[in-house]
């Protein structure tokens, strides 16, 4: 338990510890902002591209719809100007325009044989009733209730959102334009229908991945062409009712009814004026996609080009590895040089920390462990930094302490011997001192005084005096114990 509280307790931590988590959060920490910020403008700047590269994509496609809209609007232009076309319509009876027939319809089937995107070529005259055509179909049904008729017989110039044709069925772009008589007066009414499927097929050419698909929708946002034939004639959102209204009279898609898919996040394209690019889902169970949109500039449509956000994650995904992967590998290799580093400059730190925890206890041979000692930090004193420099001043402690214990036992040695003598002074000061002593001095000093008795030998005089005061001595011990 100690252990573990030590654990989540950083100073408490060996110095190896600390400094290799100093050096990995001075690396990591700065590394991780850095990274952060090169990771979120990398995935703005890859996310930005991607997007720019489905609007591009979608305004090239754009660009060939306006294109062929275009050449195909200056034909029309052209035929309705032509001299055989004008000369039938403006033929005020019908005898003069049987002879004016044959010529009229060559110059239809010419236009009509001169590209295969045509579905048919009919004239109107001033009643909206066809009166020539390239198909037999088209001719005797009257077109009045057309907006390109209606639009055209005042005198301007006309193209369709794709259309079912009421006649065959099939969906197609119609071009009208005033045929107008040499007195400038509109007698009619020139109409050039290209095939639906054509459109579909510039459209749906287009392919930037799996999954991914261009679709077109007019200016109600009405899908007009997509790859999945049954979302066609469906609207992004929710139409107005009067608007339902007036394509249910039109007859525009042949349908009494248009389904929404209510796809709220796509009501930017509708009628969008410049480019751009949104995300959205079919439903709340799919996944999300991303699209990017074009209007094109002859007609109010808007192209779009989706594609599932799946896709466009990947490559961020990749990113976001890539990065995370470079700040592990910096990580760990930050991580085992500071370890490294920091089990170097702690392991003379240690040694120190053993050899002054040591310094404290006693030794039998204290010369013996200094020499020791000096060999095994002896590496570390070449290190000229700060280490190098403790190490150094340790050992000349170490040292200095050597010297003083053997200065310290000489003198232990020294006050030994002199205690030894001092004590022995004062055992004898205190036999010399004592008033036994004293007294057995008096009394020798009396006794050598005295006359040597006649019959006592010089011999005998001596011994009888050394046994007295050996007696003395006898006594004054008796009387110390």
């Amino acid at each position: 338990m100690k252990h573990f509280h030590r654990f989540f307790y950083p100073p408490a931590w060996p110095i190896a510890a600390k400094i290799s988590a100093a050096l990995v959060a001075a690396a990591l920490i700065p590394m991780s902002f850095i990274t952060y910020y090169n990771l979120r403008q990398s995935l703005d700047s890859v996310e930005a591209g991607e997007y720019r590269k489905l609007e591009l994509l979608a305004t090239s496609v754009a660009s060939r719809l306006d294109q062929l809209i275009i050449d195909i609007q200056r034909i029309v232009v052209q035929v309705s100007s032509d001299r055989n076309v004008v000369n039938f319509l403006a033929a005020n009876s019908s005898g003069k325009r049987v002879g004016l027939r044959n010529d009229m319809q060559q110059t239809l089937q010419n236009v009509f044989r001169s590209n295969p995107d045509f579905d048919a070529i009919f004239v109107m005259d001033k009643n909206g009733r066809a009166v020539a055509a390239t198909d037999p179909t088209f001719v005797g049904q009257n077109y009045a209730f057309r907006e390109y008729f209606r639009s055209s017989i005042k005198g301007n110039s006309y193209i369709s959102s794709i259309l079912v044709g009421e006649t065959t069925k099939r969906p197609g772009m119609f071009f009208s334009h005033p045929v107008r008589s040499p007195s400038g007066e509109i007698v009619g009414v020139l109409v050039l229908k290209i095939r639906g499927a054509d459109i579909w097929a510039i459209v749906n050419a287009l392919q930037v991945g799996y999954q991914s698909y261009a679709f077109l929708i007019d200016q109600q946002g009405v899908i007009i062409s997509h790859a999945d034939k049954s979302l066609l004639y469906h609207s992004l959102i929710s139409l107005p009712l009067d608007t339902l209204k007036q394509i249910v009279a039109d007859r525009r898609y042949g349908l009494e009814q248009i389904q929404s898919l209510n796809i709220p996040e796509l009501k930017v394209m509708v009628k969008a004026k410049q480019i751009g690019h949104t995300t959205y889902r079919y439903s709340p169970h799919q996944m999300p996609r991303i699209v990017g949109f074009a209007p094109l500039e002859q007609q109010p449509w808007v192209l779009g080009i989706s594609k599932p956000k799946a896709q466009f994650a990947a490559p961020l995904n990749h990113l976001i590895w890539l990065h995370a992967s470079s700040v592990l590998v910096v990580g760990g290799i930050t991580g085992m040089i500071a370890l490294f580093l920091g089990r170097k400059i702690s392991r003379p730190i240690h040694a120190l920390t053993s050899a002054a925890q040591a310094l404290e206890l006693e030794h039998d041979d204290f010369d013996s462990y200094v020499l020791e000692l000096h060999q095994s930090l002896a590496k570390s004193t070449h290190s000229q930094d700060d280490i190098g420099q403790l190490v150094r001043v340790f050992l000349k402690m170490s040292e200095e302490v050597r010297m003083r214990n053997q200065k310290l036992k000489m003198q232990v040695q020294e006050l030994r011997i002199e205690i030894d003598e001092t004590k022995r002074a004062s055992n004898v000061a205190e036999i010399t001192e004592n008033d036994h002593f004293q007294q057995l001095q008096i009394k020798i000093q009396k006794l050598r005084e005295q006359t040597v008795t006649v019959s006592e030998t010089e011999t005998e005089y001596y011994q009888r005096l050394q046994s007295k005061v050996q007696s003395l001595k006898e006594r004054s011990l008796t009387s110390e114990v």
